[in-house]
């Protein structure tokens, strides 16, 4: 990575940081996560790196929010991040800093260098999927920690206002938390015929087993292949919101991407409307099953 000092300042006050929808009068105890769509990517945060947008994209999770719209019709609530991944990753601790990234990372500072932060995909992503660097230089840590305040603080902080609207309203909540998963990963893991669907429950953890088992139940119906904690038993997001004692649960779904889009130009495939169908019908029937859990 370059030596030079990166000076970047985002106009955070002309950013749309979330988009939500239903969140007026929760109808179930069921919230969605999208944290991994959005295609907003900052012009100073653009000019600071060595990549292009169409490269930096290919982490995002492509259309998984219009994936969701059936159910976002049918009333359930959805909060949706509009920044893109590239630029603050949600689904990781505000911890996992990568220091060698920093030309001035505090030596006092508490250090969570863990397996994302290795691999180069900590909360601030230091690589593309190309596994090139993804900034021209060294960043300027006040300016990152002013980032997580303003974007990454603003989606945990509302969908823990949602949590907690949906606990008082319903005495319980789910969290799922919506993604997608590159195709060439299920192949590799299942070469029988790839997987389709993943369910991440840290391995039975974070929320009763059947509330996994119906939503799996919904995608099995439809043929699709489903399986349990692989490649993905879930991230920050399904570990930090899991509180059993407090009735809150979560849950990660995974989508592959092969299913509905072109990866490689970043377009629907022709597949889409149909996985769009199943999808939102999947998530619809878990919803109307949890309402009658009350």
């Amino acid at each position: 990575m370059d030596n030079q000092k990166l000076k970047i300042a985002p106009a955070y006050k002309k950013m749309k940081i979330l988009s939500e929808f239903n969140t007026d009068n929760l109808q179930f105890p069921l919230v969605l996560s999208v944290p991994h769509s959005g295609q907003y990517f900052p012009p100073e945060f653009v000019e600071s790196t060595n990549s292009d947008v169409p490269t930096m994209r290919r982490n995002e999770d492509l259309f998984v929010d219009e994936l969701l719209q059936g159910a976002v019709d049918a009333g359930l609530t959805m909060l949706k991040m509009e920044v893109t991944r590239a630029f603050v990753d949600l689904n990781r601790d505000k911890l996992e800093l990568d220091p060698t990234m920093f030309y001035n990372y505090p030596k006092e500072q508490e250090l969570m260098f863990d397996k994302h932060c290795r691999a180069g995909l900590g909360v601030i992503h230091r690589i593309n999927y190309k596994r090139e660097n993804l900034y021209a230089g060294l960043l300027d840590y006040k300016e990152v920690q002013e980032r997580l305040k303003k974007v990454y603080d603003v989606y945990h902080n509302r969908l823990q206002q949602l949590i907690d609207v949906a606990l008082k309203k319903f005495g319980f909540c789910l969290v799922l938390d919506c993604h997608s998963m590159p195709s060439k990963i299920c192949s590799i893991i299942d070469d029988r015929s790839g997987i389709d669907i993943c369910l991440g429950n840290l391995f039975s953890q974070s929320c009763p087993q059947d509330m996994s088992d119906f939503l799996a139940g919904q995608f099995w119906n439809k043929n699709y292949n489903v399986e349990f904690n692989c490649p993905y038993s879930g991230a920050y997001i399904t570990f930090n919101y899991c509180q059993p004692r407090q009735n809150i649960s979560t849950l990660q779904l995974e989508i592959n991407r092969g299913l509905y889009a072109d990866e490689d130009n970043l377009c629907k495939g022709a597949g889409f409307d149909a996985v769009a169908s199943d999808v939102s019908d999947a998530v619809v029937a878990l919803a109307q099953n949890l309402a009658r859990r009350e």
